[in-house]
Formats: C-alpha cells, sequence, structure tokens
C-alpha cells in the first residue's frame, strides 16, 4: 500500500509556504489508522479549540488551500514540532471527515483522557461547580450541543456512568464548537459509589424529569449540583431518580410533550448559573 504521507510537508527550518502540496498519485489519501486513543476532528472552532488547549495531541492535519493564510500560527508549530500536514481539494475533506461539514479542516488527534471520579474530586477545589450526569445520552448531535452548553455555563464536567459506552467523536465535538476541550468526561463507578463520592464532595444530586418533579424555577439548587440527565427517548431511568436527592422538571406550556436532553440541558445550565451571577 502506497504511504499517505509520502509527499506530506516535512519539517525545516523556514516557515512553511502558502502554497499547496502536489496531491499523491492515486487520489485522496486513505484514512491513516487511528486506535481508541485517536480522534478525527474537524470544523475551524474543534480544531481551534484543540490546538489552543492540547497543541500536543496534534498528529495530522489536511487542510484547503484557502485556509493557509489563516493557519499559519498552526502550520509554523506543524514544522516545528515535525507534525505532518497536507494541502488537499474539498472532495478529499469530504471523504476524510465522512462529511461536507468540515468547514476546510481536519486533524487526527490524540484523545482527552477520560479522568476517573476520584481524580476529578480531588482536583476540582472548593466553591460552587456544576456538573452533568448523563444517564443513557447516546446521540453524538446532543453529546455535542450539551457540551456547547456545559462550556458556555461553565459546568465543571460531564460524568459517564460506568457501563457508558459514549466517547467524543469528530460530529460531536464539530456541534460543541469547541466546548469539547473545556469541560472534561469523567467515568463514573457503579451507581451507588458515585452518588457516595459526589455526596462526600458536598454535591447534591437533582434527577431531571419531563413531569412529576419540582418547579426547576422555584426549587432550591445547592451550590454544589449534579444534573442527572436522562436518555434521549425513555428518559431518565426511574430506579435512578429516586435515589437522587431532588427531582426537578422544566415547566412549559404543554403545547409539545417535552424539551429535548440538549435542550432541557441548555435551560437546566442557564437556571443554575442565573442563581451564582453577583
Amino acid at each position: 500500500m502506497n504511504d499517505p504521507w509520502k509527499n506530506a510537508r516535512r519539517p525545516s527550518s523556514r516557515p512553511p509556504r502558502a502554497t499547496p502540496l502536489p496531491p499523491r498519485e492515486g487520489g485522496t489519501p486513505p484514512p491513516p489508522g487511528r486506535g481508541n486513543d485517536e480522534l478525527r476532528l474537524y470544523g475551524w472552532n474543534a480544531v481551534q479549540a484543540l490546538f489552543a488547549k492540547r497543541p500536543q495531541a496534534l498528529r495530522k492535519l489536511y487542510l484547503v488551500e484557502s485556509l493557509i493564510p489563516r493557519m499559519q500560527p498552526v502550520l509554523k508549530w506543524c514544522v516545528a514540532n515535525r507534525v505532518g500536514y497536507r494541502v488537499v481539494e474539498e472532495g478529499d475533506l469530504n471523504k476524510l471527515a465522512a462529511t461536507t461539514h468540515h468547514e476546510g479542516l481536519v486533524a487526527d488527534v490524540l484523545r482527552a483522557p477520560v479522568l476517573p471520579l476520584a481524580q476529578w474530586l480531588a482536583e476540582l477545589g472548593e466553591g460552587p461547580a456544576l456538573a452533568l450526569w448523563l444517564d443513557g445520552v447516546g446521540n453524538p448531535h446532543n453529546f455535542g450541543a450539551i457540551l456547547r452548553s456545559a462550556a458556555h455555563f461553565g459546568a465543571k464536567a460531564l460524568l459517564l456512568p460506568a457501563s457508558s459506552t459514549l466517547a467524543l467523536s469528530g460530529a460531536a465535538a464539530r456541534v460543541a464548537e469547541g466546548g469539547a476541550e473545556s469541560v472534561p468526561l469523567v467515568q463514573l463507578p457503579e451507581d451507588a459509589e458515585a452518588m457516595a463520592q459526589l455526596r462526600a464532595a458536598g454535591f447534591g444530586l437533582a434527577a431531571t424529569l419531563v413531569e412529576g418533579g419540582d418547579d426547576v424555577f422555584r426549587a432550591s439548587l445547592p451550590a454544589r449540583l449534579v444534573y442527572v440527565m436522562g436518555a434521549e427517548s425513555e428518559g431518565m431511568d426511574r430506579g435512578l431518580a429516586s435515589q437522587c436527592d431532588l427531582q426537578v422538571s422544566i415547566p412549559g406550556s404543554g403545547a409539545v410533550e417535552s424539551l429535548n436532553v440538549a435542550s432541557a440541558t441548555a435551560v437546566l445550565l442557564a437556571q443554575w448559573a442565573s442563581r451564582r451571577v453577583k
């Protein structure tokens, strides 16, 4: 098999020139092999946030020629740090990203580590804090929208149940618009142990129900709070909800059954944040 990086830009002592590399014979380079520790990002904000927060995680970069001027700081960093990049056509990026929503930029990067709950709590510090426990959320676009809202309102983490297989995807990172680099993912132990550790750290747990909970706009919410968010279709597991310290719902007009999980999360985050504003 031909090496897709045979003609990639090689590091040099000079800054990169704003000219595309000649295309590889045979068309689009095949996607390089990526293990579970790597992720293919696409979209301007997702890639720029990665570079701002974790430039050392960048492994390979593809871009269209028109982005070369805007990408000069990143390209110069690639040259200095021996990271390959390649100028390709729009159609090549469509294939690499498996979508047209790449905004001219695709990057292969190392995933940020998923933290154990005990480590996250030890590093959290004192004071008000909000986290989201995702009970069954699986849709990547909802996951990305939740990450974006969580970053906007300053949530400290997304908590993933012990049985969860949810992981950041390129689609979720693009929808998050850079938020994936600001909100860590935390792996929980089994439910009972996770609740015990969170309560010991001063957190109250609020189950979020479509109906039957206290009005979230009137409820007394603790300064250290975990909202437990249910799955897109089934909602929260009732057994888990009954183990939480309070149950809240978002009141509405009744014109629709409920908000989807991403929209509901944004409302809940805004309500908590509004009470922290001095």
